[in-house]
This record gives C-alpha cells, sequence and structure tokens, in this order.
C-alpha cells in the first residue's frame, strides 16, 4: 500500500510535463522567429514597406521622358471645306499618326527633393517594420516566461498534493492504531482536496498561457505546442556587470542609437526639411522640353488623291519645343503650402521629443522592476532556504508527537509559499534582465 502511494505521489509530479512530453518544444528563438514570419502586424508592416519603395521608384521616373504615341481615324459626312478651299457636301477620312516626348529640365528641385523625401520615407517604414518585429519579440518572451512561471507553480502544486497524500495515509495509519482522531484525518483530506483543486487552477493557468502564446504565434491549436525549459539554476548577476544593474542614463544613451522608433522619427523630422523645399520649389519657374513627330492621311470623296503611303511620306513633320512656366499669382497657395510644411515640421519636432521621453520611461520602468525582482529573488531564495530548515524541524517534531497537524500545516504552506515566491521572482528576474539588454541592443534571449 505505502509503495502504491509513492507511485502515485511520483505521478502527480510528472503530470505538469505531460504536456512537454508529448509535443514538440519550441525554443524561445524559435517562437520568435515563428511570430516574425507569421503576424499578421508585421505582415502588414512589411506591405506598408514595400508601398513605400514603389513610391520611391515612382518619384525617380520624373527624371526620365514622357513618351506618348497615338493613331486617330476620323470620318466627316455632310457640307465641309474641301481642297480648293469651297464648301460642298462631301464625305471625308483623314487618319494620323503622332509620337511625342515631354522631359523635364527644372522643376525648382521638385524631383531630387521628392526622390530624396520617399528614400527617407521608406527608410522610416523599414524601422517601423523593425520596430514591429521589436514588439512582437517582447510580447513573446513575456508570453514565454508566464509559461515558464505556471509550469514551476504547477510543479509545487503537485509537491503540495504529495506532501498531504502522505500526511493522509500516515494520520489513517496512525487513527487504525488509536493514535489519531477522525478529525484530524478529516481535516488532512480537506487539506488535500484544497491542494488538488490549487493545483488544478495551476494546470488550468498553463493551459491558457500555452493558448495565448499560440495565439500570439497565428498556430491554429495549441493542441501539440510546448516549450523548451531553459537551464536557469545557475542565475548570473543582471547583465553580467559585476557592479550591478547598469543605471538608467546609460541604457538610454545606448538605446537612443540603437532602438527603430528613435530611428523612425528621426528620419521622418528629416523628411519635413524636404517637404519644406518641395514646396518652396512652386515658386520658382519651371523649363521643360518636348519634341514629336507625326503624318496624316486625307481623302474626300469625288476628289482625287495621292495614295496613302506617298501622304504618309509627304506629310511627315517633326518639330521641337521648350515650355517656360512662370508662377505669377495662384491665389497664396505656395505661401500656405510652405506654412503648413513648417508646422509639421515643428509637429514632427515635438514627436521625436515625445518618443524619446517615452523610451526613457520605460527603460526607468524595467530598471525598477529589474532593481525589485532582484532584491525579491535574492530575499526569496534566503527565505526558501530557512523555511526548509523550519519545516524539516517541525516534521520531525510532528512525526515524534510534540507537534499537532496544523502546527505541520502551517508550517508546511510557509515553505510551498516561499518557493512560489521564488519562482516568480526567478522569472521575473530572468525577463527583466533580458529586457535591460534589449533595450541596449542586444539579442531577446535567456
Amino acid at each position: 500500500m505505502k509503495k502504491s502511494f509513492y507511485i502515485i505521489s511520483a505521478f502527480l509530479l510528472a503530470a505538469s510535463s505531460v504536456f512537454a512530453q508529448d509535443a514538440k518544444q519550441w525554443t524561445l528563438q524559435e517562437c520568435i522567429q515563428y511570430a516574425l514570419d507569421h503576424n499578421i502586424q508585421v505582415k502588414q508592416q512589411v506591405n506598408t514597406t514595400r508601398q513605400q519603395k514603389i513610391q520611391l521608384d515612382d518619384n525617380k521616373g520624373n527624371h526620365l521622358p514622357t513618351v506618348d504615341a497615338s493613331v486617330a481615324q476620323n470620318f466627316s459626312f455632310g457640307r465641309g471645306l474641301t481642297a480648293q478651299n469651297t464648301y460642298e457636301n462631301t464625305n471625308t477620312l483623314s487618319t494620323s499618326f503622332q509620337l511625342g516626348a515631354s522631359v523635364p529640365l527644372f522643376v525648382g528641385g521638385k524631383i531630387v527633393n521628392a526622390v530624396k523625401l520617399s528614400q527617407l520615407n521608406l527608410d522610416a517604414s523599414l524601422a517601423d517594420l523593425e520596430r514591429a518585429q521589436d514588439d512582437i519579440r517582447t510580447q513573446v518572451a513575456k508570453a514565454y516566461v508566464q509559461i515558464l512561471y505556471d509550469i514551476e507553480v504547477s510543479d509545487v502544486a503537485k509537491r503540495q498534493i504529495a506532501i498531504d497524500s502522505m500526511q493522509v495515509y500516515r494520520l489513517e495509519r496512525m487513527m487504525e492504531a488509536g493514535k489519531a482522531s477522525q478529525t484530524e484525518v478529516s481535516q488532512q483530506k480537506a487539506t488535500l482536496a484544497q491542494s488538488r483543486l490549487t493545483a488544478t487552477n495551476a494546470d488550468n493557468n498553463y493551459r491558457l498561457s500555452l493558448l495565448a502564446l499560440s495565439q500570439l504565434l497565428e498556430l491554429p491549436t495549441p493542441e501539440g505546442f510546448a516549450i523548451v525549459k531553459p537551464d536557469v539554476a545557475a542565475i548570473t548577476p543582471l547583465n553580467g556587470n559585476e557592479g550591478g544593474i547598469v543605471a538608467p542614463d546609460v541604457i538610454y544613451a545606448e538605446a537612443l542609437g540603437v532602438k527603430p522608433q528613435i530611428k523612425a522619427e528621426q528620419l521622418r523630422l528629416q523628411a519635413t526639411d524636404f517637404n519644406i523645399k518641395i514646396a518652396r520649389a512652386d515658386y520658382i519657374p519651371s523649363l521643360s522640353f518636348s519634341a514629336g513627330l507625326g503624318t496624316n492621311y486625307y481623302k474626300t470623296s469625288g476628289f482625287k488623291a495621292d495614295g496613302f503611303g506617298k501622304q504618309l511620306k509627304n506629310n511627315f513633320s517633326q518639330y521641337l519645343g521648350f515650355n517656360l512656366s512662370i508662377p505669377v499669382f495662384n491665389h497664396f497657395s505656395t505661401r500656405n503650402k510652405i506654412r503648413t510644411a513648417k508646422i509639421d515640421r515643428e509637429n514632427q519636432v515635438l514627436k521625436l521629443e515625445d518618443t524619446k521621453k517615452t523610451l526613457y520611461k520605460e527603460i526607468q520602468q524595467v530598471y525598477y522592476n529589474a532593481v525589485a525582482s532582484e532584491a525579491k529573488y535574492t530575499s526569496s531564495q534566503q527565505a526558501v532556504m530557512s523555511n526548509s530548515d523550519a519545516f524539516a524541524l517541525m516534521k520531525a517534531k510532528y512525526e515524534n508527537g510534540k507537534a499537532n497537524i496544523t502546527e505541520f500545516n502551517e508550517q508546511k504552506n510557509n515553505l510551498l509559499k516561499s518557493e512560489s515566491d521564488m519562482v516568480q521572482a526567478k522569472y521575473e528576474y530572468l525577463y527583466n534582465s533580458a529586457l535591460i539588454d534589449f533595450y541596449r541592443g542586444r539579442p531577446l534571449s535567456f
């Protein structure tokens, strides 16, 4: 009987890892890469970047000539002007062929500045894409850590069941020997039932965490999905620095040079300068060149006309031309465009400043979370050691009849609570450590 009990206890301790054994286990990097490849928001940003690339190509093409060809076939009926400069009722047929080209020679720098503007917009869009990818990376890492935490909480709950089951078994044997009361047995069975409920809740939380991560990865179902549990038995100091956690100002200084949201807004600020230049170009005269050639065939009924080929040859013509357009007055439209472009620049300056402040606030939050989790993890380790020693002493006293079941359960609960607190602190510590490195431009991993 006692041997069977230990077999059952061992099964309960392993229950929290059943899903992982039956499923392919994903590392954090595999989860991140899969999310980057399949996340809808990232794909939408990729399409936005492609649109900016098309816009850049379109603006570059404005340097090239515009070439048009046309063919016209006309029929005229009724009274009309003849070749003899008289009006008669006749039917007239005409065919014409035209080929023309025009190219801008000078447009006040509009084309050049539009190309530079499009290039900056493309670079900003690429930075936005990187920002979207960073957001996915942090979301995946947070969901990954939550699963690790829920796994360990479930393990703690299973150990609690094992301890309570052992005590139920022991009290039942003691009651048979007349050394324990039915009340003590019932009390311990109630404690065991509560422990089983706690374990059930922990398993449910684990499943929900798996579901959350699988949805973030755009997986159709969490079935067959599990993660690799990293080796965090020996966690090193945050950032690997003997002097402790890097100060927020140091992290911020490094983040300014690497974080894509800062780069995107800086590029957009540069783009506003070209918007102003493009608006000012409407004050400047523009010059274009055009050239073309054409021919036609003309036939009026009742009159003799040269053949089709001969007319096309005889009527062949060419032209060259320059066109200078000088702006004089356009209802203050250009002036207002310039004013609007300058206001846009001022707004972009404010947006860049706001983005920097937001980044600094995020870094401050991560820093103080890291400091708190480091202290919490250190103190929780000490608490587990103290409660382990206390529980060992209480267990010896209880087994020798010098402590009652209530005192035993109280000390057991203190130990299990300290273990749960340490598990939480450990993964908070792990996540915040990785997040600080991530803000400094390092890969997000643990």
